[in-house]
């Protein structure tokens, strides 16, 4: 029995998720209407807050749709994709009433996500997203982010 349960845990844990065998392909997206963003990358998302973030929504969602919704479903609107359901990524600071404490929470959910995003995500040596530094800009990065974050809005 004892040998049942660890060859079980092994193959759960070595088996290859849907995502592991996703290449990060640039979606074919123009984020020029964004103010440029430059190399380095930002410690939080400069288009939550701006008068560009209506633009960042309607850029995000196109890169979404073509990068991310493989994996995460289209439109970020359902919790049934294989991979996590991204309109939970900041649930907790919606919560938030308290305008620095959120703003505190907001910087490490960009943290997170920035990290996320470039580095893929490897879990236990599995590779659950590819990472997309490289392919993905910052622009198109944190449009995604702000596109996901009016999906989680309305819920």
């Amino acid at each position: 029995m004892r040998h049942l349960l660890l060859g079980s845990l092994f193959l759960a844990l070595t088996a290859q998720p849907l995502a592991a065998q996703e290449v990060a392909v640039a979606p074919d997206v123009q984020a020029g209407s964004l103010p440029p963003l430059g190399a380095v990358w930002l410690a939080a998302n400069p288009y939550r807050h701006q008068p560009a973030a209506a633009e960042a929504v309607a850029i995000g969602r196109d890169a979404y749709n073509q990068a991310c919704a493989r994996c995460h479903g289209v439109d970020a609107s359902t919790n049934a994709a294989p991979a996590p359901d991204l309109r939970k990524l900041d649930r907790g600071c919606r919560r938030i009433a308290d305008p620095a404490l959120k703003a505190r929470c907001q910087a490490d959910n960009d943290a997170y996500f920035a990290r996320t995003v470039r580095q893929g995500k490897v879990i236990l040596g599995v590779t659950h997203m590819p990472p997309w530094q490289g392919v993905l800009s910052q622009e198109l990065a944190w449009a995604i982010q702000v596109f996901i974050e009016s999906r989680a809005a309305g819920r």
